[in-house]
């Protein structure tokens, strides 16, 4: 008798607990997407039918309102759809929310620690010792590891279209290879060639960085995003991923080599070592590439700490590179007189440069490459490399142009892929045209065009990943002739990162240049 009395008062209270949850924005008075327990917007994602940046355009698209509040499980979010109101959030009132609100365990999870994930302080304090990383004059003298990695690609692709003429190329793939060449070469300090040796330690380790090889390391993937404490539990009782003692095990390897022999390198993990060694890299772009050691006590930095950076790096530009490159290839291939102006802006910078089709290019004559340029600027507003930007209310937020306070640690998010793809903002949003961002056109709203973040924490190697893009794309049209292919939107399909993952790939036909 009192066991179901005790039962069914508690259902009782669970039931009017989770409605109360449920309704919070329905009470605050804002426009909310209806919740479906007890997942709330994460349910097709949990059912692996809808990506989560595509789950969000889908609301995007299905309101009007400046702001709809949403439901994650246990946390109750907004999102922004207004583009000016999301820029200054991120820009001018970035006071009142500059952290992402993202699991870190620095002390039993070291590589949780890393320049995306960190908060405040510990945020802005590494923030300021890694940008001298990434001027002009540092990745102009790491610009001849890229350029290495781009003819292997060039040598690669010569060889499969001799062994199979006439067959399509998934491009994405092979770019993809050529990414992750260029990170374990830049940023892990490897010699690599994967084109040739596929199985290398790097490659393996690589190709399942985001895959979870048990279901511990499943859950734990899980929890890191749904509830971190769980995670933090599980980092408590010694569940460590492989994966990332694997990348840390090779950065350590590394960089002791290279401090015993003194081994200089001018790459992204020679200036980490001396941000180690020295607490600073330094902006002189000529003098920073040297071993500077000092006694283990005074080092500045952890390897695990590097480890995280490095693994950031990799997990953000791999991926980036990979797909900015070959959507813009693929959307090329559809609109032939964009490339043709493609190429003959190319033709003429190289002949500027004195350089034939064959030759090594140089960091100059791809800062030449202007109208590539808006070719990358328009796919990443097609495709941005991650189709959501998030924060998390640092303090008590009133929203402009209304009296509504967001609280404080409430989840901000804003879908960047519906943004992008507003008629409202970018005419004819679907339509690939690099043109828009003619400097006597502008045809769109600035405000709104943000694939890189905007504000203190845009992505901090931007600039390298421009490059790295664009030498991709120059050493294949200097290269090779694009099949042009009838207009056919991509598809996506489901994929546990956030990234956006084609149905079947980019396919493309690629002839030898004569």
């Amino acid at each position: 008798m009192w066991l179901i009395l005790f039962t069914t008062i508690l259902a009782g209270l669970i039931y009017q607990y989770v409605k109360r949850h449920y309704t919070f924005w329905y009470r605050e008075g804002i426009d909310e997407e209806p919740a479906k327990f007890p997942f709330g917007i994460l349910n097709p994602v949990i059912k692996q039918e809808r990506s989560f940046g595509l789950v969000l355009s889908d609301i995007y698209q299905r309101y009007s309102g400046d702001i709809v509040g949403i439901y994650m499980i246990n946390k109750q979010t907004l999102l922004v759809r207004d583009a000016q109101l999301a820029r200054q959030i991120m820009t001018s009132d970035f006071n009142s929310l500059h952290d992402r609100g993202l699991y870190v365990d620095e002390e039993r999870d070291p590589l949780s620690a890393n320049l995306f994930n960190l908060p405040g302080a510990s945020w802005r304090n590494l923030r300021q010792k890694l940008a001298p990383s990434f001027t002009s004059g540092k990745i102009k003298a790491m610009f001849e590891t890229v350029n290495d990695v781009g003819d292997k690609l060039v040598q690669h692709l010569l060889k499969v279209i001799d062994e199979t003429p006439g067959n399509d190329i998934e491009i994405k793939d092979k770019l993809t290879t050529y990414a992750v060449d260029i990170i374990g070469s830049v940023i892990f300090g490897l010699e690599l060639d994967s084109f040739t040796d596929p199985d290398n330690e790097f490659r393996k380790v690589s190709k399942t960085v985001l895959k979870s090889e048990t279901i511990w390391m499943k859950l734990h993937n899980m929890a890191t995003i749904m509830c971190p404490p769980v995670a933090k539990l599980m980092n408590l009782l010694g569940i460590e991923n492989e994966v990332f003692v694997s990348l840390r095990n090779i950065m350590k390897e590394t960089i002791e080599f290279r401090e015993k022999h003194n081994v200089i390198r001018k790459d992204l993990l020679q200036l980490l070592i001396r941000l180690r060694n020295t607490s600073k890299i330094g902006d002189d772009d000529d003098q920073v590439w040297d071993i500077e050691t000092t006694r283990e006590e005074l080092k500045d930095m952890s390897i695990d700490k590097i480890a995280a950076q490095a693994f950031l790096f990799y997990i953000a530009g791999s991926e980036t590179t990979a797909a900015t490159s070959a959507f813009t290839l693929y959307e090329l291939a559809m609109y032939p007189d964009l490339l043709k102006e493609v190429r003959d802006e190319l033709d003429s910078v190289l002949q500027k440069h004195n350089l034939k089709r064959g030759d090594k290019l140089t960091y100059d004559a791809i800062q030449d490459l202007k109208f590539l340029d808006q070719c990358i600027m328009e796919t990443v507003r097609k495709y941005p490399g991650l189709p959501f930007l998030n924060r998390q209310c640092t303090e008590d937020y009133e929203v402009p142009k209304t009296k509504y306070v967001i609280r404080k640690r409430t989840p901000i998010l804003i879908p960047l892929f519906g943004i992008h793809r507003d008629p409202a903002y970018f005419p004819n949003p679907v339509d690939y045209d690099p043109h828009r961002f003619d400097v006597d056109n502008m045809n769109y709203d600035q405000a709104a065009y943000m694939p890189f973040g905007e504000g203190p924490r845009h992505c901090i190697a931007l600039r390298m990943g421009k490059v790295n893009s664009k030498v991709a794309v120059a050493k294949i049209l200097a290269n090779f002739d694009v099949v042009p292919t009838p207009r056919m939107e991509v598809e996506f399909g489901f994929d546990p990162t956030p990234v956006l993952v084609p149905i079947g790939g980019l396919k493309l036909r690629l002839n030898k240049r004569t």
